[in-house]
């Protein structure tokens, strides 16, 4: 998840107090595969223009998963990289927009965050072998845990989350202000915000970080509510970004990082946005009855199978990210 190598930036920032700062502010962008210190202020100040209790879990996750990256010696150019930030950065969006702003959600935010950070070098040990990284996955897995188990504890939990359901309408016309909403919110959910101003921030973080980049998210965006709506989504699924989040996610990694600029590998990751659309139905059922969350898991089973097989795909073929 970087576009720079760890020992440059770890010899640049190895003589600066600052490092630890850095490192976080990078973890943010890192949550969209990007490194630049400029996308991860515009996307944190989206988060803060969000609400201020967004970007406050937001900032108090990333930086306690950097300090205990830091403190469990993990690798210093991955934590320059803020490879070891965002998941933290993730989860505690989750669990304050889950549980609402308790004591019990902060003290989760410390101990996910932590959490993240293992389950990060986990996943890692296991994955390496098959060229694959663990994205968003112990975010994904932390956050999922916390929150199926928070009804169980009176002094975690404090009511029903505010949810869309899945059954929200059944009308699947479209209408223009339905379709500009969505291509912002496509990039807002990614961090669980429905927001299209914040998603407008965050793609001019997207575009600090090149054309390419912006590009792609905007394409994943785009294949995302073409591909709902062809299904035959409910419209405010769609209009809220539901539906689109990964697939945004899934085009950016594909297209931007993991493969390289080719017509096929274009087409692959085209292919894997519109994939990961449909699988955001299917996990949202499978984890309903249970309370789970979907969070990220379609853009990270999408990329972890698409990515797997291009060695026996001759026409595709790996970048250097």
């Amino acid at each position: 998840m970087s576009l720079a190598e760890p020992d440059v930036v770890r010899r640049l920032e190895s003589r600066q107090p600052s490092a630890y700062l850095l490192a976080s502010l990078r973890g943010v962008g890192q949550v969209d595969f990007q490194a630049g210190l400029f996308t991860g202020a515009a996307i944190l100040a989206g988060l803060w223009a969000a609400g201020w209790e967004t970007g406050l879990f937001a900032t108090l996750g990333t930086l306690i998963a950097t300090a205990a990256a830091y403190a469990l010696a993990v690798d210093r150019g991955s934590i320059a990289l803020g490879m070891q930030g965002f998941a933290g950065c993730l989860t505690g969006i989750a669990l304050v927009s889950t549980l609402g702003n308790h004591p019990a959600t902060y003290v989760l935010t410390v101990v996910g965050a932590v959490l993240c950070v293992i389950l990060m070098a986990t996943l890692a040990t296991l994955l390496t072998p098959y060229r694959l990284s663990p994205m968003t996955a112990p975010f994904c897995l932390v956050s999922g845990v916390m929150v199926v188990g928070a009804p169980s504890f009176d002094r975690v939990w404090h009511g029903p989350p505010a949810a869309v359901s899945s059954t929200t309408s059944g009308d699947t016309g479209i209408t223009w202000n339905d379709l500009w909403h969505a291509f912002f919110n496509n990039v807002s959910q990614v961090f669980l915000v429905e927001s299209w101003y914040v998603g407008l921030i965050m793609l001019v973080g997207l575009a600090l970080a090149g054309p390419r980049v912006v590009l792609w998210a905007a394409a994943g965006s785009v294949a995302g509510i073409v591909a709902a709506w062809l299904l035959g989504a409910p419209t405010a699924l769609i209009a809220n970004g539901i539906y689109g989040y990964n697939a945004v996610l899934v085009a950016i990694g594909l297209g931007a990082v993991f493969l390289a600029p080719t017509v096929w590998n274009g087409i692959y990751a085209l292919f894997g946005a519109v994939v990961s659309t449909g699988l955001t139905a299917s996990l949202t059922s499978f984890f309903k009855p249970f309370g789970g969350h979907t969070f990220t898991w379609p853009f990270i089973l999408t990329t972890w199978t698409l990515l797997a097989a291009v060695p026996l795909l001759p026409r595709l073929r790996r970048g250097d990210g």
